[in-house]
């Protein structure tokens, strides 16, 4: 694998790019609207994108407040190396839909389903994604991409196989969870997540410090050595559990290695297999031991901290495991994150889906 360099990483957004919104009255679309105004202007969106940017997020929060149980917004800023992307992702507890394709069409709607608006988003929006099941919930994803300075030099790059989501807990700005991850030029992903013990700036700072050991290691490594860097750079911190896996598609394998209770999962349409994360801190006791397991085609990589539960069924989520990343984490943190913590989830997809 040839080096690479800090700007080829993606990494969670800081605290200020990245916002939540419950969005259960039509009052609501009022704040996801300049919420997402100021991302934008901060990206440099003006005028007729700007405008279609604000009318996606204010149709995603309309339809929310009007048709969904429990629904939320994220918003946020994602930079993949030296691009960024506006982002909203719209997660809800049900009604879901029951005719997804129907749903897309310009005009229609039907009471107790997500149908208004959804054809006009995903016409506004550079990529966008839905996954819905009748009686669960709907996520759908929206991604604007940073407009270019002049006229574009190239085709925009394809999106990166991976996506994470994080959320600090409640009462709290800063997770303290992070995640960083990366995509060679031979088709490999490094992929790594940080639970920083406890909440708040000191359990930011110890995450923060995983994702600069990542952005720094000269590449390849395998990642019992990146998680030995990772355990020394946290002793001064609070330290954390981390894990750290090395997808290779090619070779259809995971190198993974970890530390505490992050969970790794290798996933399948119905089935899934645990990872080992062996006990211990990263930054104050860790003892690091690497294992290699078996990527089936098609299969996806889950890592996610103890915010989450461990029980989720894949099977209980037909055809999500085939769609983009962003809709799997997104998901999956709607519905195993039930615990009062900080929440992370980072999915990377391999080829042969679907």
């Amino acid at each position: 694998m040839d080096p690479l360099t800090v700007a080829d990483w993606t990494v969670s957004p800081a605290a200020d790019e990245s916002r939540w919104f419950v969005v259960e009255e039509a009052s609501a679309a009022a704040g996801v609207r300049r919420g997402i105004t100021v991302f934008a202007e901060r990206l440099g969106f003006a005028g007729e994108r700007l405008g279609q940017v604000q009318l996606a997020a204010t149709e995603a929060a309309t339809n929310l407040a009007k048709h969904a149980v429990r629904g939320e917004m994220l918003v946020r800023v994602v930079r993949n190396g030296s691009t960024a992307a506006l982002e909203i992702a719209c997660v809800d507890h049900g009604p879901g839909i029951a005719d997804v394709s129907r749903s897309r069409l310009g005009g229609y709607s039907t009471t107790g389903t997500l149908g208004l608006g959804l054809g006009s988003i995903e016409r506004l929006a550079d990529r966008s994604g839905l996954h819905s099941l009748p009686g669960v919930g709907t996520t759908l994803y929206a991604r604007f991409r940073q407009p270019a300075d002049g006229p574009p030099a190239a085709p925009a790059p394809a999106d990166p196989p991976f996506a994470g989501v994080t959320r600090p807990i409640a009462g709290e700005t800063e997770c303290g969870d992070a995640y960083a991850a990366l995509a060679t030029r031979d088709g490999a992903v490094y992929a790594m997540l940080c639970d920083g013990l406890g909440h708040g700036p000191l359990a930011a700072r110890a995450a923060q410090e995983a994702v600069d050991v990542m952005r720094e290691t000269a590449l390849p490594a395998r990642p019992a050595e990146i998680l030995e860097r990772i355990h020394r750079r946290l002793r001064p911190t609070r330290g954390g559990a981390v894990a750290v896996a090395l997808i290779v598609p090619e070779r259809r394998r995971v190198r993974y290695a970890g530390v505490g209770n992050i969970s790794g999962w290798i996933v399948h349409p119905d089935r899934r297999t645990g990872m080992i994360s062996v006990p211990g801190i990263a930054g104050s006791h860790a003892r690091v031991r690497e294992q290699v397991y078996d990527l089936p085609p098609g299969a996806a990589v889950v890592l996610h901290s103890d915010g989450l539960t461990d029980r989720w069924d894949p099977a209980a989520r037909p055809g999500l495991f085939d769609r983009e990343p962003l809709l799997i984490a997104a998901t999956l943190l709607r519905d195993a994150g039930s615990r009062h913590d900080d929440r992370s989830v980072l999915a990377v997809t391999s080829p042969g889906r679907g």
